[in-house]
């Protein structure tokens, strides 16, 4: 049975120029800083998004936990927005790893406002005091949606006036950019670190990119180190994520466009969907019992992602065709039609 994969855009497989670049990558040390694949990857992503510099690792949940690590000092909260990855998805680490504490801000479609996020800084005696802002665009829990420019830069704003560091977890930046129409440079201007993820829309088998300037990246390598991020001949993967970075970035347009021809569909079908969340390559449904529905998609070929009670999420990315949009939809017709 064919299945469809609406999972993640993690479910990706490296393209066949992926394949071949890893074949042929030329290595070296990555711990001595002699991998001239790895070291061309974090030029690329430095260049790409406008900083001086950057380091690769294995995960996302690393390159933002280091990122945390390099840029506050233990005791200290760090404000993020409410539903952020680094609190709800990234097991506490920030805790564990760093001695910080999260101060959530409200933030309706993922977007918080400048005003709460002046309001959040603590400066009393009797409160942790704050040590970063954090944000992250696209924001996953909220639907891949996107972070205003102007929005961005009113908490830049704040975040200079109270001399505070500003970091993205940008793990989806790329699918901001094509949806905002500007260069991700643009989108990455006002931070102070970002971290992207090359194995997600990208499509990349492994790894993230954490960017800032030089002299935060000396400091953050040591922290990759102490978390095990310390990798030999890493070229083998970063040459996937050279293609991503020159290849797969300007295609993302087309996963947005499926995923808003399946949120319409959905409405037709009289699924409940924010449509004004579908801004990208996300669409969460609200639906009465998901996990059933979840369980009885999978056993007709279409897999997706329960998240809750009534909630389920899909993603669409560069394996996902047209025909299989149009065929997805037919299976909610049919699941809906014998529920009802």
């Amino acid at each position: 049975m064919p299945v469809i994969d609406l999972r993640s855009d993690t479910v990706t497989h490296p393209t066949p120029a992926m394949r071949r670049a890893m074949a042929e990558a030329e290595v070296g040390d990555d711990v001595y800083g002699e991998d001239p694949t790895v070291n061309c990857l974090q030029a690329l992503a430095a260049e790409m998004t406008g900083f001086a510099a950057g380091l690769f690792m294995p995960s996302g949940t690393m390159t933002n936990q280091v990122a945390l690590a390099a840029h506050a000092q233990r005791g200290c909260e760090v404000i993020m927005p409410e539903g952020a990855h680094i609190y709800e998805y990234e097991l506490g680490a920030m805790a564990v790893v760093s001695g910080l504490v999260p101060r959530l801000v409200s933030a309706p479609l993922g977007v918080p406002s400048a005003e709460e996020v002046a309001a959040a800084v603590h400066k009393s005696i009797h409160q942790a005091p704050t040590g970063l802002i954090a944000l992250e665009n696209t924001h996953n829990k909220a639907g891949g949606t996107v972070l205003p420019l102007a929005g961005t830069r009113a908490i830049q704003a704040v975040a200079r006036r109270e001399g505070l560091p500003l970091h993205l977890d940008g793990a989806r930046v790329f699918n901001a950019a094509t949806a905002l129409g500007v260069p991700v440079a643009e989108v990455c201007q006002p931070f102070d670190s970002v971290s992207l993820c090359l194995s997600k829309g990208l499509a990349a088998p492994v790894g993230s990119v954490l960017v800032g300037s030089k002299a935060f990246i000396a400091k953050a390598h040591r922290y990759r180190k102490l978390l095990g991020g310390g990798m030999r001949q890493a070229g083998v993967i970063a040459a996937a994520g050279i293609v991503a970075l020159r290849e797969m970035t300007t295609r993302l347009h087309e996963d947005h466009a499926r995923a808003r021809a399946l949120a319409e569909g959905l409405v037709r079908l009289g699924v409940r969907v924010d449509l004004e969340s579908v801004q990208t390559n996300m669409v969460y449904l609200t639906v009465p019992r998901a996990e059933r529905l979840a369980r009885r998609l999978a056993e007709r070929g279409v897999l997706c992602h329960a998240l809750g009670v009534e909630s389920i999420r899909l993603v669409t990315h560069y394996q996902l065709r047209d025909e299989e949009v149009t065929t997805a939809l037919a299976i909610f017709a049919e699941l809906l039609e014998e529920a009802a």
